[in-house]
């Protein structure tokens, strides 16, 4: 037998069989329609150590060994102090699922520690600019990360509910502070459940959250807490209770964003409101609907 075949292991044949359709088919649409990886590419294919991230490892590999796109990867792993039955959780799952992963240490938990106000958003801040740098460091032009299209729809409740906005989680972005560096995730079309019957089907656990503050749930799956995404979470299970394609149309609603109904918006630091071209007669005009239901 050649040494170049290779023979993927029973849970890497899960993805393109069992779960096919839901799992691999949405991980490659993702990346067709958002045009994530381009010839050349070396990316930095980040894992926490999570369901997400360890399932978005298995598919880059793959996808790395048959497209017929070239691109580079590296499984990237940061420990920012986690303890040690998490640690070796991570390299239990990345054997298991024979991928070569590379660890890099870094303090942030216990420089979080020390912080009263924010610590989950210092953490995340740290989290992200500690993986730009050691990834441009290995000649990565991209990092990838596992939030898959819950993650987008919640993200996009959360905005409006709590935050006043409308904002979508993208699929990739350029990053502001490493010139030539690129975000992507290539789960995006990926439904969480789908990736939990994975999980399930071949008796894989995996870290939920090895935050210091919250190690007491490292091992469970419910985690979250009372925290606004989890509420946000708990609202879609009623809603998709109600209207099971809830979670299709509000992904479709920034989408189809139609900015002569906006009351105001902005790119960047340039603001627009409906106001600025009203009297010119052709930004706002009433809707056939409108018109006849007054």
């Amino acid at each position: 037998m050649s040494e170049n075949i290779v023979i993927p292991n029973d849970i890497e044949l899960s993805v393109v069989k069992k779960f096919r359709r839901e799992i691999w088919s949405g991980f490659l649409k993702g990346i067709k329609e958002y045009d994530l990886i381009q010839e050349g590419d070396r990316i930095a294919v980040c894992i926490s150590g999570g369901k997400d991230s360890m399932l978005m490892a298995l598919c880059m590999k793959r996808l790395q060994r048959y497209s017929k796109v070239p691109f580079e990867v590296v499984f990237l792993v940061m420990d920012p102090g986690y303890n040690e039955i998490n640690y070796q959780k991570i390299v239990e799952n990345a054997e298991t699922l024979e991928i070569p992963i590379q660890v890099f240490k870094t303090g942030i938990f216990d420089a979080v520690a020390k912080v009263d106000e924010h610590p989950c958003y210092l953490c995340a801040r740290m989290r992200r600019g500690h993986l730009y740098k050691t990834a441009k460091e290995l000649g990565c032009n991209k990092i990838a990360l596992g939030h898959h299209f819950d993650d987008v729809i919640e993200t996009i409740l959360m905005g409006m509910l709590y935050g006043s906005q409308v904002q979508t989680m993208m699929p990739k972005i350029h990053s502001e502070n490493y010139e030539g560096m690129q975000l992507i995730r290539p789960m995006y079309m990926v439904r969480e459940a789908d990736i939990i019957r994975w999980k399930q089907y071949n008796d894989l656990q995996f870290i939920q959250c090895a935050c210091r503050f919250t190690e007491n749930c490292t091992m469970c799956d419910n985690g979250g807490g009372g925290s606004k995404r989890q509420e946000i979470k708990n609202l879609l299970k009623q809603l998709r209770a109600v209207n099971p394609a809830v979670d299709k149309n509000i992904f479709r609603s920034v989408e189809n964003v139609n900015l002569q109904t906006i009351i105001s918006y902005h790119i960047g630091d340039e603001y627009h409101h409906f106001l600025d071209r009203f009297d010119e007669g052709r930004s706002v005009r009433g809707t056939k609907a409108e018109e006849e239901n007054g």
